[in-house]
């Protein structure tokens, strides 16, 4: 199955189906990683180009990893690296691409729009790694692609997308993801930190974790994003931490199958306990993982592989 655009912009933009492709693209990769040469000629020839304006590891490792899995070429500029930092506007520098004759493009961006700006203007595909407080579609597909691999299933499911919804642009594409893929999705924050359409995105919303975290199968735990948040809204991290981390004790009392995720970075003793990021309920390093055969799906499904990804 293709997908009907050119780019990856958004979960927004995808049907159910599509979203259902990629993640059974993605667990054919996971057999590719399981190999001992992990690695494909799918993309052969190819050249991707990661463009990060922003700090990013996993991300950003992670997408390099996919393109050399599939034996595509992987360039990779930053802020500090690249043109920008001497003034040069984002127009110009996707003409310059353009000129490169790259195949594909990567983009995490602090501005909203920034990937779909580049896309209106680029014969190659575009993906967006990030835009602002707008969306991350890879990280809701990897994410989606976890609970799926680890509870066999995400219609039905309840999950819970705890801590910075305002502000995290994991939420916002993991809603959609896991809205559109039958789960019931439920936010809990503090007032502060829920956006004002949480309700009219379908979701449950929550302002005690106690009140909720014993009925979910899955939580998705997420930082405090203090950059862009600009102001004071909560007292203190100590007691963000005894109102809405995620501790040892209170995932005692929820589930004993309770699935506990976070997209990272950690802020371990703030959001979560280090006892529970580590612990058997775990799947944060299962999402890493994820996360470079899901890309790799997102890059062969977008450059049109010319080979059996199997072979």
């Amino acid at each position: 199955m293709k997908l009907r655009t050119k780019d990856l912009l958004g979960i927004a933009d995808l049907t159910r189906e599509e979203i259902v492709a990629i993640l059974d693209q993605g667990r054919t990769f996971i057999e590719v990683l399981d190999r001992a040469i992990p690695m494909v000629p799918a993309l052969r020839g190819k050249t991707i180009v990661n463009l990060f304006f922003e700090p990013s590891t996993r991300t950003a490792t992670s997408f390099g990893l996919a393109a050399k899995r599939l034996s595509a070429d992987s360039v990779g500029f930053s802020l500090s690296t690249s043109a920008v930092s001497k003034g040069e506007t984002l127009l110009d520098t996707a003409r310059n691409i353009e000129a490169m004759k790259v195949d594909g493009v990567v983009i995490r961006h602090s501005m909203a729009g920034a990937p779909h700006f580049l896309a209106r203007r680029l014969k190659a595909f575009v993906v967006n790694a990030g835009d602002g407080r707008h969306e991350h579609p890879t990280q809701a597909l990897l994410d989606a692609f976890t609970i799926r691999e680890t509870l066999g299933r995400i219609d039905g499911l309840k999950i819970l997308i705890l801590g910075d919804i305002a502000n995290s642009r994991v939420a916002r594409s993991d809603i959609l993801a896991f809205t559109k893929l039958g789960a019931r999705v439920y936010l809990c924050a503090p007032p502060t930190l829920l956006p004002s359409d949480a309700e009219a995105l379908g979701c449950e919303v929550f302002y005690r974790l106690d009140h909720v975290l014993n009925e979910v199968n899955v939580v998705n735990v997420l930082r405090l994003q203090l950059e862009r948040q600009g102001r004071g809204l909560f007292p203190t991290q100590r007691e963000y931490h005894q109102l809405y981390g995620l501790t040892r004790e209170r995932v005692a009392k929820a589930r004993k199958d309770l699935v506990v995720m976070h997209p990272g970075p950690m802020n371990r003793g703030v959001e979560i306990d280090a006892e529970v990021a580590d612990s058997a309920q775990s799947v944060i390093l299962n999402q890493v993982r994820n996360g470079v055969a899901v890309r790799m799906a997102v890059l062969y499904m977008l450059a049109g592989g010319e080979v059996d990804p199997k072979a």
